[in-house]
């Protein structure tokens, strides 16, 4: 099968190889299925695998890719023949940058109506990332003020329509004055433009109930100046860099909370809840909320992606054409 393959662990992606004939994947085993993929979606956890710089590490080589769209062609034992043919969404730790992958059946569910396959590839991380953050780690009510860093990236974009549709007044922050009308599509109430690297949120200090940071970096003080009584800050990644720490008196003073994410080890650590939460994102899906696509490649120029990516260039996500 066609594949992208990391041999070996670099900072310049040089480990990385297109395999125009590698191995195909395992056959399926009970409660297994095998997908022929016809896309994926590149989200920057796949960027730093390829560095070693992730908290998962898969074994050298590996095939990266942890979010795709394709359709069932063979079941293993314990589940129906009927499968075969399905439409499927993939999620998995590593895998999805290929033509084929055998996953448990647990990391498949069924297509929301109305996405097509580059939209279903890159539907789960961002809008599943969200989602936990803003529905059940940061407890978001309708009306709240929500400040999203990075708004013009594919997570950020994913929280202000997620945000959006669940009710929320969205102000969106962006050091890339080029992506504002993208950012105001997906639902933003309000936009800041700010310096990458002496941002300036001076305007909204005290008014923010919660703060969505997939960012880090710089932006961290001034977000967090941001925040009113009671606020809720999401820490959701560190594109940017790990930010200094925080002077503890001042989250004492306004009852802040800081809360960490990881949606996904979310969902390994209650599977009930993480599957409660695929349904939401599902349902959001089915209601018109859609990934916004900023570049597509075919699989055999998925590098043309991750440069993109490394360069901070992609306006919402990027997606490899398999099929």
């Amino acid at each position: 099968m066609r594949a992208w393959v990391c041999h070996e662990l670099t900072a310049d992606r040089s480990g990385l190889r297109f395999e125009p004939d590698w191995r195909d994947p395992p056959e399926p085993g009970p409660n297994q299925l095998r997908v022929r993929l016809t896309a994926a979606a590149l989200n920057y956890p796949d960027l730093l695998m390829l560095s070693g710089g992730y908290q998962f590490r898969p074994e050298l080589p590996f095939v990266p890719g942890v979010e795709a769209c394709g359709i069932i062609d063979e079941v293993g034992e314990g589940l129906l023949g009927d499968l075969i043919g399905e439409r499927v969404i993939v999620g998995a730790r590593s895998g999805c940058l290929a033509e084929l992958i055998t996953v448990d059946a647990a990391q498949v569910r069924p297509v929301p109506a109305g996405l097509h396959d580059d939209e279903a590839a890159a539907h789960s991380v961002g809008t599943l990332t969200a989602y936990v953050s803003l529905a059940v780690r940061g407890r978001l009510q309708r009306g709240e003020r929500l400040l999203v860093l990075g708004a013009g990236g594919g997570v950020g974009l994913a929280a202000v329509g997620t945000a959006k549709a669940l009710g929320a007044t969205v102000i969106a922050a962006t050091s890339d004055a080029g992506k504002a009308e993208v950012i105001r599509a997906a639902g933003a109430d309000e936009l800041v433009i700010i310096d990458r690297d002496a941002p300036d949120l001076s305007a909204l200090k005290g008014t923010i109930d919660i703060v969505y940071d997939p960012v880090g970096g710089a932006a961290f003080a001034p977000a967090l100046g941001a925040l009113a009584w009671n606020g809720r800050y999401l820490l959701v990644g560190f594109v940017a860099g790990q930010p200094s720490p925080p002077a503890t008196n001042r989250l004492l003073l306004k009852g802040i909370e800081i809360i960490g994410v990881r949606a996904g080890e979310q969902g390994r650590r209650d599977p009930a809840g993480g599957a409660a939460a695929q349904r939401a994102i599902d349902a959001l899906a089915e209601g018109g909320l859609r990934p916004h696509i900023g570049m597509k490649r075919p699989l055999e120029r998925a590098d043309e992606l991750f440069a993109a990516m490394a360069e901070g260039t992609i306006v919402g996500k990027a997606v490899a054409l398999i099929g």
